[in-house]
């Protein structure tokens, strides 16, 4: 074991501030309550944040939506929701680059 894996293993032993703790943080990870979207009629969006086992985080989301009752509808809103997933991974991946310098 080198002296970063170390470092690593003692990082996850301590909960960071937005920690649930308690059962949330189980096999390694650290997750912080989820915060919940909800659009009565539409559905519901969760968002948690979770440290992973090798120290990296990331932003979980559970989307519910309703879907319409005609097959043809509730297939044409899967294909918006997937565009429109597309573009929100896209922007929100962006957000955590690092900035650009001027040249």
């Amino acid at each position: 074991m080198n002296a970063r894996t170390v470092r690593r293993s003692v990082a996850l032993d301590r909960h960071p501030g937005w920690c649930a703790a308690g059962h949330r943080c189980n096999l390694g990870e650290h997750r912080a309550d989820p915060l919940a979207v909800d659009i009565p009629g539409y559905g519901r969006a969760l968002l948690t944040r979770v440290r992973g086992r090798d120290g990296r985080e990331h932003a979980e989301v559970t989307l519910t939506v309703a879907l319409a009752d005609a097959e043809p509808h509730a297939r044409a809103q899967l294909l918006t929701l997937a565009a429109d997933l597309h573009t929100v991974l896209r922007r929100a991946t962006r957000a955590g680059a690092a900035p650009r310098t001027a040249a």
